[in-house]
């Protein structure tokens, strides 16, 4: 008697409903894959996987309820054997790194052509990590400057030590009274991820909102830091 192969489980995230019908489209046409749900809504998402467990979920990273970011976490907390390729439009270095920090086993970019977000899910179907080779350089390097970083900082120093150099950016901008969106203009990135990179500001600085974020780089020579590095 012959053996059917079961088709690997999918659920498709998009907060952009047309292109959630293109990618299921293709999805479906590849005949290997079983697309069981898609959604516009990370927390709609999440209730998805726990009915369906599918074996691979594409996460839009830039959603407007819940962050992609968010959600990977929370389907990590899961324990499932689901494995998360995050979706996004932006090659922000940062932004792969926290995704893959969080547990996505893939990164894919919504400008990559038909065959690559294919190859893609073959691969982290097939039990492999993804990063296109346009992204993979930028990732390492990164990655290593962040373990530099984390390896000669110590207890006692300056927390603000721990931001990396976005980070900072972020965090200058904040301090003269910026917002969110106002950020996200200035360094051409989206609301999403100036979010993020504030997330990891408060985490780094010990601290609960924005005001004690400015307060504390204010009191701790942030501008005289700044300065510094720029004479160097």
């Amino acid at each position: 008697m012959r053996e059917f192969k079961r088709k690997s489980r999918v659920l498709l995230v998009d907060d952009n409903s047309d292109h959630l019908r293109g990618i299921k489209e293709l999805v479906t046409l590849e005949g290997c894959y079983d697309v069981v749900g898609t959604t516009t809504s990370a927390n709609v998402a999440i209730n998805l996987i726990k009915k369906y467990r599918p074996d691979i979920v594409l996460m839009d990273i830039n959603m407007p309820e819940k962050d992609g970011l968010q959600a990977i976490q929370e389907i990590e907390r899961l324990g499932l054997d689901t494995r998360v390729i995050a979706l996004s439009g932006y090659d922000d270095a940062d932004l792969i790194f926290r995704a893959m920090k969080l547990g996505a086993k893939g990164y894919v970019l919504k400008t990559m052509a038909s065959a690559q977000l294919i190859y893609a899910i073959d691969e982290v179907a097939a039990g492999k990590v993804y990063l296109p080779s346009a992204l993979t350089s930028r990732f390492f390097e990164y990655f290593q400057r962040s373990f530099k970083e984390e390896a000669v900082v110590s207890d006692e120093e300056n927390l603000l030590t721990y931001l990396t150099s976005r980070e900072e950016e972020v965090l200058e901008l904040l301090t003269q009274g910026n917002n969110y969106k106002g950020i996200a203009g200035k360094l051409f990135i989206s609301e999403t991820t100036v979010k993020t990179h504030v997330n990891n500001i408060f985490q780094k600085l010990q601290v609960n909102d924005r005001t004690q974020a400015v307060l504390y780089a204010l009191n701790n020579g942030f501008g005289n830091r700044k300065r510094s590095k720029v004479a160097v």
